[in-house]
C-alpha cells in the first residue's frame, strides 16, 4: 500500500517597525515510518496537500522568500508553493531537516522495539541531551540547530512575510522556543498553517496553530493522511 507522505506548514510575519519587527513563517511535515533524515519523496496525496496550501498562500499577503529543508519531501512542497506565489527560488537549509533518528530511521515503531531496542528506548528518554544510537540527534541538538536557523532567517527578512517548509520534529522544537512554559504540546496536522511572530528583541509569539481551513475548503479526506508528525520528538514542559 502506498505510504501517505503529506506535510504541515508554518508561517511568520513582521508588521511595521513600531509594532516590533515580527515575521511570518511556514513549516511542512510528513507522516508514516520513522523517516528522520531519510530522503522520502512526496506521493500524490502530499502533492495535493501542498497545492492546497500554495493556493491559499497565493491569495494572501505577498511572500518575500521561501526557505526549506533540503530533504525531498519538504523541498518539493516548497517548490510548489514558490511557483504558485511567484517566488523565483527556494532557499535550501539543512538546519531545517527533521531530527536524525539514528537506528530508528526506516522502522515502524513496533518493529524498532524488537530490532533496535537501544534506539527505541533512547527515543523515549526524558533527557533532552540523550542522543539516539546509530548517529541520531538529541532533542537539544535539534532544538539548537533549528531555532538558530529560524532566528537567522527572521533577521534577514525584517518587515517581510517568509515561508519556511520543514518537519514535525522541527515544529515541536520551534513551539517549545516560542512557548516554553506551555504544559501540553499542541497537535501537528499535515499541511496546517502555524504562524509565528519573531521580534528583533528575541521574542517569539505563536499567533496561529493548526490552521487547516484550506484543506477543509478543498477536500477533507486530505486530513486522513495525517499522523501528527514525528512521534519520537517530544519535549517535557518547563
Amino acid at each position: 500500500m502506498e505510504k501517505q507522505h503529506g506535510m504541515s506548514k508554518e508561517e511568520f510575519r513582521y508588521p511595521l517597525e513600531r509594532k516590533k519587527e515580527f515575521q511570518d513563517f511556514v513549516n511542512l511535515q510528513l507522516s508514516c515510518p520513522s523517516k528522520g533524515h531519510l530522503d522520502v519523496e512526496l506521493n500524490e496525496v502530499g502533492r495535493q496537500q501542498a497545492a492546497a496550501v500554495a493556493d491559499r498562500l497565493s491569495r494572501e499577503t505577498a511572500i518575500s522568500a521561501v526557505y526549506s529543508s533540503d530533504l525531498k519531501r519538504a523541498l518539493e512542497t516548497a517548490q510548489i508553493i514558490a511557483t504558485k506565489c511567484s517566488v523565483p527560488e527556494v532557499i535550501q537549509d539543512p538546519n531545517l531537516r527533521e531530527r536524525h533518528l539514528g537506528g530508528l530511521q526506516g522502522y515502524i515503531f513496533h518493529e524498532a522495539v524488537k530490532l533496535r531496542p537501544d534506539a527505541y528506548q533512547a527515543s523515549l528518554s526524558d533527557r533532552t541531551d540523550q542522543e539516539i544510537p546509530g548517529g541520531g540527534e538529541s532533542l537539544d541538538q535539534l532544538f539548537n540547530r533549528c531555532t538558530s536557523s529560524l532566528q537567522k532567517i527572521g533577521m534577514k527578512h525584517i518587515g517581510e512575510r517568509v515561508v519556511v517548509v520543514t518537519h514535525g520534529g522541527v515544529l515541536r522544537a520551534l513551539h517549545k522556543r516560542a512557548a516554553p512554559t506551555e504544559g501540553r504540546q499542541r497537535k501537528i496536522l499535515n499541511s496546517s498553517i502555524n504562524i509565528f511572530h519573531l521580534s528583533s528583541r528575541d521574542e517569539w509569539i505563536i499567533k496561529a496553530w493548526g490552521d487547516i481551513n484550506h484543506l477543509n475548503q478543498n477536500n477533507t479526506e486530505f486530513l486522513e493522511a495525517d499522523s501528527g508528525g514525528d512521534n519520537t520528538t517530544h519535549y517535557a514542559s518547563g
